[in-house]
């Protein structure tokens, strides 16, 4: 992940914080699971690694530009919950995901998006 803002947000990560498990580099986008944070933001080795797809020559170990965390995969859907599901919700209309423009890779979410979200998960999976 190579993105300012998106790092940024991650920075603020900590240890048993929840997060949302989300594939945006497939068609359909979409949640696909839960996972919690089980190691505070710390300096991405991979951008000092010169045969990584993630080097940054900008990037050195003792100016670290980019930053990781550890997860711990908690709950792995056997339904995606799309993109174009959460951009249809009327709550989740003020959901930084869902605006235009806003593709971002790491972000927060607020309590009732987590709850309104888990909701649309549990009525589509006693659909099935």
């Amino acid at each position: 992940m190579r993105n300012y803002q998106a790092r940024n947000f991650m920075k603020e990560m900590k240890v048993g914080d929840l997060v949302f498990f989300y594939h945006s580099s497939c068609s359909p986008a979409g949640i696909v699971g839960i996972a919690k944070v089980c190691k505070e933001a710390y300096p991405d080795h991979t951008s000092w690694d010169k045969n990584s797809p993630y080097f940054d020559k900008r990037s050195t170990e003792e100016k670290p530009i980019w930053f990781m965390v550890d997860v711990e995969l908690k709950e792995k859907w056997s339904k995606m919950i799309t993109l174009a599901e959460l951009k249809k919700s009327p709550e989740l209309q003020d959901m930084t995901l869902v605006k235009k423009g806003n593709r971002l890779s790491v972000m927060p979410v607020t309590k009732s998006e987590w709850e309104h979200i888990t909701l649309i998960l549990k009525r589509s999976v006693n659909k099935q």
